[in-house]
């Protein structure tokens, strides 16, 4: 394995490196430009794009005021690295030698710019024109939106330098996108006497209605008339919500909010991209958990609590014998009912936990679907989704509220804030992923297979990607090769809008106000964003765009691939996930064992299995998920009896219900295919299945070596209008991978890059963070 490189050691590398004279940099940098924009001229006259020379030069020349303005302003820059903790070294020489960094790295970029349009200008290379975003004119389709008739994958930055109109093309265009989004909505929007704050109002009334958006439901703020009419309104709180969702209180003033909200933004393109409803929600129940001691869900209101007693009195159809008999408890009546909150760790697997984790997620999902009625009842066509936090389906943890299916069911839309990182550098520890890998994916790519599985008829967007940083990780000299990788994943996956976090550059160079004019930001997360972000990194934000520019040239062939038909489905059960301490982590081991087939791994649930149609998959796979509800028992066999397929590893899968009560019960094959493998190797279900399913397996496959154990590529292939087949690889692997594409029937075949129309070997070599996307002919 490599070397893994802290920041810390990057950033005193980059001191050494960097300590070059500020105006050689300078002065090159400027003749660079002006000799791309005379190669651009050359190339215009001859007839090729320039649209990609174009963000470079772009990049170039804010990087440079940026560098300047940097360089004037070493304290703050030294202020700015010191707030994040994990950067260790000489903050000092650190914030001095940043402008040299920034200037050196434009260099860089107009050096690849200058090269790749040259190459063009003398054949070497061809490239497909960029399709340009037609921000004012988006359609929204289905599963796509829509520019000059064509999908588009639409790219902008959330949290972008606040207090700018988005009317300002300086910060708002083609480089860094062009995405609206009115100011967002917060109960302070209504007063005591149940009207609007005019200003409030009138602001968003006229605000300018050219080009696609979004707005958001900020829900931290309580007006202190809410607080003095209701003093529980502030129990069962967490981080982007303040308020409890079950106060009555709080309802009636978000339905007045989101009905005056639907009814003054209806129709508006300032809403294509959606209401998206909170904030990365989360009401995380356990007792020491990084949130609790945030003071986060510390208590419950007593609507939270007299609604848990309905729900247990519902769930145990007013039985209470069979409650105690469950909780070893003896309560006279569900009215009775008490339990220690926030709950102790070792509550895990019980029956008590089982309810308040499930009803936990079951009063989320009507807070959620009662906000969106409301919003429904003015905007019946507004579209909806909310930023969820991914990793709360594939991470193990469950008491944090989140039903990921039930929530991606429930809005118009998908949404979320899926993020990607290398070795999380608040710890800087070896991480299981580190053996095969080159960064850590399993979030995204798990969430984003299991969310398109539940709705893969909806528009995915991703509000705050955190690809490019966050509290976890950040690296200095991001490589253009990890954005591009990163950004090219995640739109395979699904992703139809990213929003990255952040930019807060104005277009002087300076930090926005919330940086510049209060150093000691009361927002602890926000003044700790700044370091080594891309606000510093002229190479990773120009490839951003680059890539996005790719994807949409390319965007009919990149949605045929992602497209692809999910023939195997791993059947995900969240009782099982909320009873097991490892569940998720079980799970991932037959998912990422199937993750390099050369298809889209899919996954079945209670409710995909009732409502979409079973000739979508050939297979479902149960592995590790010994308990489930009797329904979901039942909507397995009922599918087997049906004709279904599933494949089962042992016995001791499906053999509990939800309180961990023997099933007297299994599975039997009537008319379907039953295969129980008497297995505990997860491998053992991957061969029977692949073997099962080979007939419908892609004709085209690849193979691969890469020095290790396991496979490193993602690929997927979809026939093109020329009786031949499209393919896109992805190294994920921490090593170079020796590629070999052949029919699967031993025949050869004839390969060319796509992005350069260069011919290639059916055998080759692609590097670590490599992309590739390719034509194959027979």
């Amino acid at each position: 394995m490599k070397t893994y490189y802290t920041l810390a050691l990057l950033l005193l590398l980059l001191i050494q490196n960097f300590s070059v004279n500020a105006q050689d940099l300078n002065k090159t940098a400027q003749k660079k430009i002006v000799q791309l924009e005379k190669l651009m001229k050359k190339a215009q006259k001859k007839g090729f794009d320039v649209t990609r020379e174009e963000t470079v030069v772009w990049f170039s020349k804010e990087f440079l005021k940026i560098a300047k303005w940097d360089e004037n302003n070493i304290p703050f820059i030294q202020n700015s690295l010191e707030k994040f903790k994990p950067i260790k070294g000489d903050k000092v020489a650190m914030a001095k030698n940043l402008p040299s960094f920034e200037r050196q790295k434009v260099i860089e970029i107009l050096d690849k710019g200058i090269n790749d349009l040259t190459l063009v200008m003398n054949g070497t290379i061809v490239r497909r024109p960029v399709s340009k975003v037609d921000w004012e004119n988006i359609v929204v389709e289905n599963d796509q939106f829509t520019s000059n008739g064509k999908p588009v994958f639409l790219y902008d930055y959330f949290s972008k330098s606040m207090g700018n109109p988005t009317s300002d093309s300086r910060i708002y265009n083609d480089h860094l996108g062009n995405i609206d989004h009115i100011g967002g909505f917060t109960p302070q929007l209504l007063k005591e006497d149940r009207t609007f704050v005019p200003w409030t109002l009138d602001k968003i009334k006229n605000h300018p209605d050219k080009k696609v958006g979004y707005t958001l439901l900020w829900n931290t703020n309580v007006p202190k008339w809410i607080k003095k009419q209701d003093p529980e309104v502030t129990k069962g709180i967490c981080s982007f919500i303040g308020f409890d969702i079950d106060n009555p209180l709080m309802r009636d003033v978000w339905s007045d909010i989101l009905q005056k909200t639907g009814s003054i933004t209806k129709g508006r393109k300032s809403v294509q991209l959606g209401y998206i409803l909170a904030n990365e929600p989360h009401w995380f129940s356990e007792k020491g958990n990084w949130a609790f001691k945030r003071g986060e869900m510390n208590d419950l209101s007593s609507y939270t609590l007299n609604k848990f007693n309905n729900w247990l009195s519902k769930k145990y159809k007013n039985n209470i014998t069979e409650l105690n008999k469950n909780w070893k408890t003896n309560f006279s009546t569900f009215n009775d009912v008490t339990f220690t909150f926030p709950l102790e760790k070792h509550t895990k697997g019980t029956p008590l936990r089982y309810d308040w984790d499930r009803f936990n997620m079951d009063r989320v999902v009507e807070w959620f679907a009662f906000l969106q009625t409301e919003l429904h009842k003015t905007n019946p066509e507004g579209d909806t989704h909310i930023k969820l936090q991914p990793h709360f389906f594939s991470d193990d943890e469950r008491s944090h509220g989140i039903d990921i299916e039930a929530l991606t069911e429930l809005t118009t839309m998908i949404g979320d804030d899926a993020k990607t990182r290398e070795r999380d550098i608040r710890y800087d520890k070896f991480e299981f992923w580190e053996k095969y890998y080159s960064y850590h994916w399993q979030e995204l790519c798990v969430s984003y297979d299991f969310m398109e599985s539940i709705a893969p008829e909806k528009i995915h967007v991703n509000s705050e990607t955190h690809f490019l940083s966050s509290v976890a990780w950040r690296k200095l000299d991001t490589s253009p090769e990890y954005v591009r990788n990163n950004f090219w994943l995640a739109t395979l996956h699904g992703m139809d809008a990213g929003l990255s976090w952040f930019w807060a550059r104005d277009p002087d160079g300076s930090p926005e106000a919330r940086f510049e004019n209060s150093v000691y930001s009361k927002d602890v997360a926000l003044a700790k964003s700044f370091a080594a972000s891309v606000n510093m990194q002229p190479q990773v934000a120009n490839e951003l765009t680059q890539v996005m520019m790719d994807l949409n040239s390319f965007s009919e062939e990149i949605m045929a691939l992602r497209r692809q038909r999910k023939p195997l489905r791993l059947f995900h059960s969240e009782t099982s996930a909320i009873n097991k301490e490892h569940h998720m982590t079980q799970q991932y081991d037959l998912y990422e064992s199937l993750f390099f087939e050369g298809f889209p791994v899919g996954y079945a649930t209670e409710k995909i299995i009732k409502k979409q149609d079973a000739k979508n998959w050939d297979a479902v796979l149960v592995y590790k998920t010994e308990y489930v509800t009797d329904s979901e028992f039942e909507t397995l066999q009922n599918y087997l009896n049906n004709g279904g397929t599933v494949i089962i590893d042992n016995n001791s899968s499906l053999s509990m219900n939800e309180y961990g009560q023997k099933r007297s019960k299994k599975l039997v094959n009537v008319k379907g295919h039953l295969h129980t493998l008497n297995t505990t190797n997860y491998n053992d279900l991957k061969v029977f299945a692949l073997d099962l399913i080979k007939d419908n397996l892609p004709k085209v496959v690849l193979s691969e070596s890469n020095g290790l154990t396991n496979k490193g590529c993602n690929w997927r292939i979809a026939s093109n209008n020329k009786g031949g087949y499209i393919m896109t690889i992805i190294n994920l692997g921490k090593n170079k991978a020796q590629l070999k594409v052949a029919m699967r029937n031993g025949d050869t075949v004839k390969c060319t890059n796509m992005l350069t129309e260069q011919p290639l070997n059916s055998e080759f070599e692609l590097d670590v963070h490599g992309v590739l996307l390719l034509e194959i002919e027979e």
